[in-house]
């Protein structure tokens, strides 16, 4: 029986795979090259694996697999490189050849990503449904009695890791506080809303603040019902055919001739929507629409800035330090955006954190499959934000806000995590 060999790599233009030039560079930005000092941890070290692979002069193995699985995919190595290299693209093609080998299959492992991947983040319905469930399980008290009694001992430890790591489901969800149009007494724009699908269980308000400041900024706001997951957890975890799905169910929901941007408040969904042109560029039937819908795209901080910031008219007097998500400055290139946002709350003192793009370990489901290099991440995270003094913790991003919460109940910090938008809102209404 023949080795596995790839299908997806190979797919890629042969220029993509010969754009690194070994410089080294990207080595001191790579959170798992700087923990072990390994070559293979490297990104270098990793594009020399894929490019092996895509020429067929190495099969796909397990090793291969766990190497590309201990990348974290914060695409910091794409910021540092001179030439420009595509880290992420054969990123996600290594991974997609990885599930189509099934190197790394197992039974236990194989129900978990049909569950999640393809049942549960492919449906709205289902996802709601399981919102529901946790809510009720955290709002019945019923979660705090089992972690106080100690029950969670007996759970097997990445399990006890797991469920220290539930983020809180709000009792509305984002269609609950949002009407599907909503416009102030005069606007300039029209804009679509992107509700998100964690994001519109677990940080709803969010979406509300975040339409709340589209309006102080005359812009009309519409919110489709039917949307659905952006599809980027699939395609950082080898699932690209089920991501291009989730692509064209969520162009669908959107008239895009009659917007004139579409709206995301989520750092790591915005790299990933951004990317839809590309994504689809090969499909008959939506690559013209995807590249439109990539051209209207566009991150709140980027558009706000874009249009220009209508300044709140009141103080709001906080010191505020600001976690910059990977996706948003090393996959979007926005990283001056959310500062002027934050800036523009009269009052507001802005602390800069030391390595403030350094990721913070979750990374999608990065703290829950490599638990060990994630708590190193967030040690080190954490440690910085206590220093800055500040009260707020600025994020941009649902798995970083759910993954900085963790650490703060480890340290039992009085500060608060919130997003740069809802601080803004904040002022508005505090006229």
């Amino acid at each position: 029986m023949s080795a596995p060999s790839s299908t997806y790599l190979k797919k890629l233009d042969f220029s993509v795979l010969q754009q690194c030039i070994h410089c080294g560079m990207c080595l001191p930005t790579c959170p798992t090259y700087t923990e072990t000092k390994l070559e293979k941890n490297s990104p270098r070290g990793r594009i020399a694996l894929m490019k092996a692979v895509a020429e067929e002069k190495i099969p796909i193995t397990p090793a291969f697999g766990e190497e590309l699985y201990y990348c974290l995919g914060c695409l910091a190595c794409e910021t540092a490189c001179p030439a420009g290299v595509h880290y992420g693209e054969m990123f996600e093609h290594a991974r997609a050849d990885i599930e189509q080998t099934e190197v790394l299959a197992n039974p236990k492992r194989s129900f978990i990503r049909y569950w999640t991947l393809k049942f549960i983040f492919t449906d709205p319905k289902r996802l709601r449904l399981l919102g529901r469930l946790l809510y009720f399980y955290q709002a019945s008290g019923l979660q705090s009695l089992i972690r106080k009694s100690g029950l969670l001992i007996l759970l097997p430890k990445k399990l006890r890791g797991l469920e220290a790591l539930t983020p809180t489901v709000l009792k509305e969800f984002s269609d609950e506080l949002i009407q599907p149009t909503e416009s102030p007494l005069t606007h300039k724009y029209r804009v679509g809303m992107l509700t998100g699908c964690v994001q519109d269980l677990t940080f709803s308000d969010v979406n509300r603040d975040t339409v709340d400041v589209l309006l102080e900024n005359g812009c009309e706001v519409v919110t489709p019902r039917e949307q659905y997951c952006c599809g980027s957890l699939h395609a950082h975890n080898g699932e690209l055919e089920v991501s291009r799905e989730m692509a064209r169910r969520n162009i669908d929901a959107f008239d895009l001739d009659q917007i004139d941007a579409i709206i995301t408040n989520a750092a790591g969904c915005g790299s990933h929507l951004k990317n839809y042109g590309h994504l689809l560029e090969n499909d008959p039937l939506y690559s013209a629409r995807a590249k439109v819908w990539s051209a209207k795209l566009k991150d709140i901080h980027e558009w706000l800035v874009e249009i220009g910031i209508r300044p709140p008219t009141t103080s709001s007097p906080q010191t505020v330090t600001y976690h910059e998500a990977c996706h948003l400055c090393h996959g979007q290139k926005i990283t001056k955006q959310p500062r002027e946002v934050l800036k523009s709350v009269p009052g507001l003192k802005l602390i800069e954190l030391k390595e403030s793009t350094w990721c913070c370990g979750s990374a999608g489901i990065y703290n829950i499959t490599q638990p060990e290099m994630s708590k190193k991440l967030l040690d080190q995270k954490m440690n910085h934000l206590m220093k800055t003094g500040a009260e707020t913790v600025a994020s941009a991003n649902p798995g970083c806000s759910v993954q900085l919460q963790s650490g703060m109940r480890t340290c039992s910090t009085p500060m608060k995590i919130e997003h740069p938008v809802s601080i803004l809102a904040k002022a508005y209404r505090n006229k």
